[in-house]
């Protein structure tokens, strides 16, 4: 069994996931745009660059509000606000990178990050399934995850 503890997991996760991002998505823009990889590897990394400080600041913004309105449980209904809030701003973030880089218009725009946001949702899942498979939560972890 391979554990870490908590911070280290973390680092490794988010280490990991976005190596594996910026490959994906570098792909995937070669495919919606037509270019190669020299013009598309660029834009994966500055997504995922952008998508890691938005999910930091996002976060500590729900987080804080979690509080300030004293929720105690993230529901099922706090769980999609908390997603569609994220996707959103990363949305509003992404949309004028991908126009200015491949000179492209708002609904060219607006599909490519569609066609990434449906990737992701499939390999975050799948991510974090094998993840947890090979580094799995130590057992405090698991008493900490289930008061929330």
């Amino acid at each position: 069994m391979n554990t870490l503890t908590p911070i280290k997991r973390r680092i490794v996760y988010v280490t990991v996931f976005e190596i594996l991002a910026i490959l994906f998505s570098t792909f995937i823009l070669m495919l919606l745009s037509g270019s190669d990889a020299i013009q598309s590897l660029p834009m994966a990394i500055m997504i995922s660059g952008a998508a890691v400080v938005w999910n930091f600041f996002y976060n500590s913004i729900f987080e804080a509000l979690e509080k300030h309105w004293q929720i105690h449980k993230r529901t099922l209904v706090i769980r999609a606000f908390h997603a569609l809030g994220f996707e959103g701003g990363l949305i509003l973030i992404c949309l004028p990178l991908y126009m200015l880089w491949y000179d492209v218009g708002l609904w060219t725009a607006f599909t490519m990050e569609a066609a990434l946001l449906a990737f992701f949702l499939v390999y975050t899942f799948v991510f974090t399934l094998v993840f947890d498979k090979i580094f799995p939560l130590l057992p405090q972890a698991h008493a900490f995850a289930r008061r929330r």
